[in-house]
């Protein structure tokens, strides 16, 4: 899982900004939020500007050099903070894995080229390229040879994965467990135009996979479950690829007659069948075209499965103890991210109203 993730220098984060997981509470209710003594599931929520999309583009740029799954480069172009261009990117990214613990950090110049990268296992140093580059040789006998061209690195290759490559190492190792993580990440969103990062090496047709897996019975399950909209969907002919449903005895395609918050649930249905193979998932502004009830379910729906996830919001409906913990919501703002019961003074509590409170400013970020 991830712990702990910080980075500095990167689009809108001038200064260093700190995400810890670890930093939770020990409240007796939604006791499912919390996993290994990490917290599991989250909700972001600040004004807008504040930096939540930014803050999962920060979480996702390891895909960018550790995974061969879908990326978004767009989002990584001129990535470096706005006011220092020629300035460096430095992501910190703390993994617990069955109580084994890395702690992976790299630098990145403006151009998006590492110039720093290190990894501490345990508290010790597998390797450390830093003006230099240092290995456990006793884990890794490299020749000398090889330890001079990692320490030039003129490629710009990432050490992980030329040591992956290189040892084989067993199904267990830190490093092999490092990038079955970083494959399983998995961020998306829906808002003007739809986008994915990680887990899937390409996308494909939302209607193909529904009908090629037999799914159009529980996909009709799902929004009459969520939404409360009970489409007549028809059984899909022999080759057929388009969903279709019955309005007033008419088969029309479904994707021309869905609403655009419907659209967003169709998506989500897609996505929450692959989620199985994630471990880690961020999805922004995840309630966008929801309304509030609506936002509400699929969170009671999303935090029933294993992986760890996390959502950014402007719903404040959803700070609720009946939801989630004051431990698990969090407001991002002025470079700054704390948990709600870090923000206040007050005991909180299972019966208080936690969004009464927040528009009433007792959070203070």
């Amino acid at each position: 899982m991830l712990k702990k993730f910080a980075v500095t220098g990167f689009k809108g984060f001038k200064d260093r900004i700190e995400l810890d997981l670890s930093k939770h509470r020990n409240y007796e209710f939604n006791g499912f939020a919390i996993k290994n003594g990490i917290i599991k599931d989250g909700i972001i929520y600040g004004p807008n500007g504040s930096g939540k999309s930014n803050l999962g583009f920060a979480i996702f740029d390891i895909l960018n050099h550790l995974s061969q799954k879908t990326k978004e480069p767009h989002h990584y172009v001129n990535a470096a903070y706005a006011g220092d261009p020629n300035g460096v990117m430095l992501f910190e990214y703390t993994f617990d894995f069955s109580g084994c613990l890395l702690e992976y950090s790299y630098e990145k110049d403006a151009k998006n080229i590492i110039r720093k990268e290190a990894l501490l296992v345990d508290g010790r140093y597998a390797f450390n390229r830093d003006n230099g580059f240092e290995i456990d040789r006793a884990q890794f006998p490299l020749a000398e040879d090889n330890v001079k061209a990692l320490r030039e690195n003129p490629n710009n290759i990432s050490i992980v994965n030329y040591l992956a490559a290189t040892f084989p190492l067993p199904e267990d190792h830190y490093l092999n467990q490092l990038l079955r993580f970083v494959d399983s990440m998995l961020w998306f969103r829906c808002l003007e135009s739809r986008g994915f990062m990680g887990l899937r090496a390409q996308g494909e047709p939302i209607s193909e996979f529904i009908i090629n897996n037999g799914l159009v019975d529980d996909f009709k399950a799902f929004l009459l479950e969520v939404s409360d909209q009970d489409y007549d969907f028809s059984e899909p002919l022999p080759g057929e690829k388009l969903l279709y449903c019955f309005i007033g005895g008419n088969k029309v395609s479904f994707i021309d007659v869905m609403s655009i918050g419907t659209s967003s649930l169709y998506l989500l249905y897609y996505w929450l069948q692959n989620i199985k193979d994630a471990k880690f998932l961020f999805i922004d502004e995840f309630d966008a075209f929801y309304h509030f009830k609506l936002a509400a379910a699929v969170c009671r729906r999303l935090f029933r499965y294993d992986c760890q996830i996390l959502l950014t919001s402007h719903n404040t409906f959803l700070m609720s103890n009946d939801i989630l913990r004051p431990d698990c919501n969090f407001i991002l703002n002025h470079n700054e991210i704390k948990a709600l019961c870090d923000c206040t003074d007050k005991d909180l509590r299972f019966g208080h109203n936690i969004e009464k409170l927040f528009r009433g400013g007792a959070f203070d970020i």
